[in-house]
């Protein structure tokens, strides 16, 4: 196993914890912003750990606050990081896996990929963007008959530290939309989506994230005067610290661990559907419906 990350503490204490249950682990330290970066520790993956089978593409970051509040530096570096990371990860394994003709590289995604909600435009377009390239890369590999797979998992609100690092520009503490989930629940979907004999082509996980996409399938407009009201709900009532450092620019190097604060209120399990079986159902149900209506004419 290999872990790419900015922060050189980060990446030793992970690498040091995924030590104790046994194997090989490679840590290395890259911003996956930089092409040239992630290229350089997919080499050092081949070469050191041997040819990989599965790549996950799961960095991300983020500024709260109003579109108007949002400097340009500010959208770009959240676009690389969380768009152009996941871009530049893919093509770097998509380098060695294309020539053996095989692998999985999995994009960890957000409901707000499909759906997206107000306080985070720079981060809902980026995911956004990675769900269109990867459909886009994915028409490619069918075309070329290879045997190189692409998923996206679609997470809910998981409970990290990223919700202490992240740039708030509010004078309240951010806090994620509930329903939380523990990032186990996620490990587990992406495990069982890289795994998987026919990797599913989304990975719907939670209630809520399943009732987002469909319902934005369907009622886009509803939905848009619905999530106002999420404005509200990343605000907590606690005082942000003033001059509280963030993760944006520059790595932090401490409060690193897999939970973040909300343990007392996230769950452990999560229904986890695959899009193509949800797919077909919200066809079904939008055949019902018209012909529902076109019986009362």
């Amino acid at each position: 196993m290999a872990i790419i990350a900015r922060g050189e503490q980060g990446v030793a204490e992970a690498t040091e914890d995924l030590k104790r249950y046994g194997g090989r682990v490679l840590g290395i330290c890259a911003d996956v912003a930089d092409p040239q970066q992630v290229s350089n520790a997919a080499q050092r993956i081949e070469e050191e750990l041997g040819p990989m089978s599965v790549w996950v593409n799961c960095a991300m970051t983020t500024v709260l606050a109003p579109v108007e509040d949002i400097s340009f530096d500010e959208f770009r570096r959240v676009t690389e990081v969380t768009y152009l990371g996941a871009v530049n990860g893919t093509r770097s394994a998509l380098r060695y896996m294309q020539l053996r003709d095989s692998g999985t590289i999995i994009q960890v995604g957000s409901a707000l990929a499909w759906r997206s909600i107000p306080l985070q435009s720079a981060y809902c377009g980026a995911k956004a963007a990675i769900r269109a390239f990867t459909d886009s890369l994915r028409c490619e590999l069918l075309h070329q008959k290879s045997g190189v797979r692409v998923s996206m998992v679609q997470l809910p609100a998981i409970n990290t530290t990223q919700f202490n690092w992240a740039r708030n520009k509010f004078h309240h503490r951010m806090q994620p939309i509930e329903p939380i989930y523990q990032p186990e629940v996620a490990a587990k979907a992406i495990y069982d989506a890289a795994v998987a004999r026919r990797p599913p082509r989304e990975v719907w996980l939670g209630k809520n994230t399943v009732m987002s996409i469909i319902g934005n399938m369907f009622f886009p407009g509803l939905l848009d005067r619905y999530v106002t009201k999420t404005w509200e709900g990343q605000l907590t009532d606690e005082a942000e610290p003033t001059q509280r450092p963030d993760y944006l620019f520059q790595p932090l190097e401490n409060g690193h661990q897999a939970h973040g604060r909300f343990d007392s209120h996230a769950k452990n399990k999560a229904v986890a559907v695959d899009s193509r079986v949800m797919g077909v159902a919200a066809v079904a149900v939008a055949g019902l419906l018209l012909k529902s209506l076109f019986r009362r004419r």
